[in-house]
């Protein structure tokens, strides 16, 4: 692995503007994390099947098959699509993409239909789910630049896939690799396997470390890291490492990190594990 220029130095920075930011960065993540209808508000996970079935708090019967989830609404029940339209009788939601979703409304509680490790799922978000309500935020350790790394994003030879397991027991995850990260962290060398990130262009590592199933979530924490640079070069901010909704609780799906995405320090930055979770 060829050496890699160190970050910006900490002797540089401005600590407390870099304190600043990240506990900015931070109420933001968590704000929308306990959004009224973000995963805290979550109360259940229905796998649904080709046999029609009512489910607690949430009108009509649900089934799904070739064709994508379907629900039957009995006279007197409706729910409210996105645009705002009243649906009502029989609704058919078509072929659900992997990793994709719906959501409709059934009065205050959003109704999640998604597809999630090759199955049609259902999900309610309930605002006034107890566990959304006890949230008082997630502990983390206090942000360091010691923690930035930078690296350097080496592209797949060609377009691969990756399995990887599921916070869900018996789920399994396809993602496509667009590539490796490697860095060095406190003069060791490391390397990551990466998937697509959220915005055009940009990386995200799942990954665990030696502080997991310590200080920090047991199963997995994820990094966003913003597009390469024009040589490849990316930054590394571990004092952004966050949770997945499956440290918080039962009803998640999230994917495990790759094989080799285990590194043999540890991180100690980011966030921690949370003080509660939510158990089916």
């Amino acid at each position: 692995m060829t050496t890699l220029d160190a970050p910006t130095t900490t002797a540089a920075l401005d600590r407390a503007a870099f304190a600043r930011e990240w506990e900015d960065w931070h109420r933001d993540h968590e704000a929308r994390r306990a959004d009224p209808h973000g995963f805290l508000a979550v109360t259940a996970i229905h796998w649904l099947d080709e046999t029609p079935t009512r489910y607690a708090g949430i009108p009509g019967t649900w089934s799904t098959d070739a064709a994508g989830p379907v629900v039957e609404l009995a006279d007197g029940e409706s729910l409210e699509a996105a645009d705002g339209t009243s649906l009502s009788g029989r609704h058919a939601f078509g072929p659900i993409v992997e990793r994709g979703g719906v959501v409709v409304r059934a009065g205050d509680v959003a109704v999640e239909v998604a597809r999630r490790g090759g199955r049609d799922i259902v999900r309610p978000r309930d605002p006034s789910n107890p566990y959304l309500a006890r949230f008082t935020g997630t502990p983390t350790y206090l942000p360091n630049p010691r923690w930035l790394a930078r690296g350097r994003f080496v592209p797949a030879a060609a377009t691969r896939e990756v399995t990887v397991g599921s916070a869900a027991e018996g789920l399994q995850h396809v993602y496509e690799v667009p590539g490796e990260v490697e860095f060095e962290l406190r003069g060791e060398s490391f390397r990551l396997v990466a998937f697509n990130g959220h915005a055009p262009g940009s990386l995200t590592v799942l990954f665990t470390d030696a502080t997991s199933g310590l200080t920090t979530y047991a199963a997995n924490r994820s990094l966003e890291i913003d597009a390469p640079d024009a040589d490849g070069v990316v930054l590394l901010d571990f004092n952004r490492a966050v949770n997945l909704p499956c440290a918080y609780t039962d009803h998640a799906t999230c994917p495990l990190p790759p094989a080799g995405n285990r590194l043999p320090v540890g991180i100690e930055a980011g966030e921690k594990t949370p003080i509660e979770r939510n158990v089916a």
